[in-house]
């Protein structure tokens, strides 16, 4: 039982109501998160309630929620304004699973449901848990989680630098010494974050033991397997397509009765491709089993962008199999 102002749906009729609202276990919950607000929708009873997105408000959603004890909570990806609340359910072993809003909103758009509001954002999210049941979601150890933190601040360095180099290139001679300046800048701190990483992973035994048998594979330096640890937690869990699928670099086909397309990319996780990518060019050059495996591509007549990311795939195939099996890089294990 709920006390408060909820927003029940009755027949596809929407009524506000004061009150006591009942609310069954084991349901489905959508929980739309915005900077200031969490809307959230229960199915199948159609109750929607709203709380402030802050440590009082998540605080008194967590107590309702450990009462009801929820099938599935989920949440979606909103650029960090979700943390706090994933954090706080993760806690109390409620299961949550956070979506990508790309995926909610094509299926919001195969629902028929083309408006969009924060209310029906948080509808069609628990819609989509209860039809998907998408798979809960384990919050990261607290080493993970700070590394995460530092490698998305390189990430962010990385990308402003290049903006001013770019910029820096074809600017007045004047700005060019201030130019010079803020690069400097930016070296400055990335530096600062590597140092700030190695000893992260230096003081946490089971991210060190990873970082080394990641390490052991011709490509894999410090910046990759960093970046590997921290944005690819699933490393060694999953299977070798399903890895291969989250990065990214797996293909699809694209046939469809007497039209055949061509097999693509599509989707995942694209800091950690973008990493992939710059250590497979090292890697088809000092790694002998991909540098075989790229020059028999070509001599198959793959173009030279085909070929890269079959390699790509093979890595990360590879990595994680070392991750699993708890072994360094061998050519046998290629």
């Amino acid at each position: 039982m709920v006390q408060g102002r909820a927003v029940v749906e009755d027949t596809g009729q929407k009524s506000s109501v004061r009150g006591e609202v009942k609310v069954m276990g084991g349901g489905f919950i959508g929980i739309d998160v915005s900077k200031g607000q969490l809307d959230v929708a229960f199915r199948p009873e159609g109750v929607h309630l709203q709380v402030s997105n802050d440590p009082r408000g998540i605080a008194r959603l967590v107590r309702m929620l450990e009462r009801w004890q929820p099938a599935l909570v989920v949440l979606e990806a909103s650029g960090g304004y979700e943390a706090l609340l994933f954090e706080r359910l993760s806690a109390k072993q409620i299961p949550v699973a956070l979506l990508n809003p790309r995926h909610v909103r094509q299926f919001a758009r195969a629902s028929g449901r083309m408006a969009k509001t924060d209310a029906i954002d948080a509808v069609v999210l628990a819609h989509f848990a209860e039809v998907m049941k998408p798979e809960p979601r384990r919050l990261a150890d607290e080493e993970t989680r700070k590394l995460r933190i530092l490698v998305g601040r390189r990430y962010q360095l990385i990308q402003m630098m290049t903006a001013e180099l770019n910029r820096q290139s074809h600017s007045l001679a004047a700005l060019r010494e201030g130019f010079t300046a803020t690069i400097r800048c930016f070296k400055k701190q990335i530096a600062n974050i590597d140092k700030q990483v190695l000893a992260l992973i230096q003081a946490a035994p089971e991210l060190c033991a990873k970082a080394e048998l990641l390490r052991s594979t011709p490509g894999i330096g410090a910046v990759a397997s960093s970046t590997l640890l921290a944005r690819l937690p699933e490393l060694g869990t999953l299977d070798r397509k399903r890895i291969a699928a989250l990065v990214g670099v797996a293909p699809f086909n694209r046939d469809s009765g007497k039209l055949k397309g061509k097999r693509a990319i599509w989707g995942g996780r694209s800091d950690v491709r973008a990493v992939l990518y710059m250590s497979t060019l090292v890697a088809i050059r000092r790694n002998p089993v991909l540098q075989d495996f790229y020059q028999r591509l070509r001599r198959a007549g793959k173009t030279s962008k085909k070929a890269l990311t079959a390699c790509m795939r093979k890595l990360i195939v590879t990595l994680n199999a070392l991750i699993r099996h708890r072994t360094p890089w061998a050519p046998a294990t290629c």
